[in-house]
């Protein structure tokens, strides 16, 4: 059994929900799917809140809402945590703070397509840093999977011409991103080898740990960048990414992760393009054309090559 494996049976059993959160696909799937719609949130928040701010009160709205539910788990927990506080402040900063503050910042430099086509390379660097760190290779299922996936994205980003990649212009943003994701990357491979806590004390531990060592930038950035308005639009905004992409995705996104492993759970961020036009589709009203259906029929079996189960010949 792998270390993974004994992670995910120490982490005690949800109680209700339970067929749901041992179903890794599907959670994973779900925290895909809110991403998507973060991503898009995110844009059209660009120019109106701050990335620092927005980071900020969406872990803060993010841990109130979790609190509640994880407290008894936190308590018992803690001794537990403590004993692993530095690896825990590090997944708080890499995952929570770093990588969120990051991405919006970048939406304020590029556009959708390029940070699209840029979270492609996300389980790249998941692959790097579980090398790095862990000694863990991708199977040669994974590596075919990732490319698989990766193939499809690009069908459907650059419309089914893939002479259009000549065409992308990265810039500032693009080089923000690309940092942000690494960050992630990193996050990843430390979130499957944290302690054996439940699910929702370690959701609380970092979404708490994550908005408190971001005050000293929010203090620097209200003093230096206009101050977010208090309206309709903002607001809503800043509800969404609390709940949606913070809240939910990061507990089914956490236990997918512990349950496949990190070079299993990685290739779902391909999904997160696919989910994207899917919504451009039915929110925006662009027309599906051939290349949505190539792409995604590629993605889909990208992912379900990169993540199956490895044989007991392959282990």
């Amino acid at each position: 059994m792998s270390a993974s494996d004994q992670l995910s049976d120490a982490v005690p059993h949800q109680g209700r929900g339970g067929w749901l959160f041992n179903q890794p696909y599907v959670l994973l799937s779900i925290a895909t799917f809110c991403w998507a719609g973060n991503a898009i949130v995110g844009r059209l928040a660009s120019g109106h809140i701050p990335p620092v701010t927005l980071t900020f009160l969406r872990w803060w709205l993010a841990f109130l809402i979790t609190l509640p539910m994880a407290w008894k788990y936190l308590k018992r927990d803690w001794n537990v945590i403590r004993a692993s506080l530095a690896t825990m402040v590090i997944i708080s900063l890499t995952g929570v703070s770093l990588f969120s503050s990051m991405q919006y910042w970048a939406l304020e430099h590029t556009t959708a397509l390029n940070t699209l086509l840029l979270q492609s390379a996300g389980p790249l660097f998941v692959a790097g840093w579980s090398l790095v760190l862990l000694g863990v290779r991708l199977t040669l299922a994974q590596a075919i999977g990732v490319m698989v996936s990766l193939t499809g994205v690009l069908v459907i980003l650059l419309h089914g011409d893939l002479k259009a990649i000549a065409a992308i212009d990265f810039n500032k943003g693009d080089l923000i991103f690309t940092v942000a994701l690494l960050i992630f990357g990193l996050y990843t491979v430390m979130s499957s080898r944290r302690p054996a806590i439940h699910d929702l004390s370690f959701l609380a531990f970092t979404f708490g740990c994550g908005f408190v060592v971001l005050i000293p930038a929010l203090i620097a950035e209200l003093l230096w960048r206009p101050v977010m308005g208090l309206n309709t639009s903002n607001l809503l905004s800043v509800m969404y990414v609390a709940v949606f992409p913070s809240s939910i995705a990061y507990l089914c996104y956490n236990r997918g992760v512990h349950l496949i492993g990190a070079n299993r759970a990685a290739p779902f961020f391909h999904v997160v393009p696919l989910f994207g036009s899917v919504m451009a589709i039915v929110f925006l009203g662009e027309r599906p054309q051939v290349f949505h259906f190539i792409g995604f029929a590629l993605v889909l079996t990208g992912v379900f090559v990169a993540s199956r189960k490895p044989s007991a010949a392959t282990k």
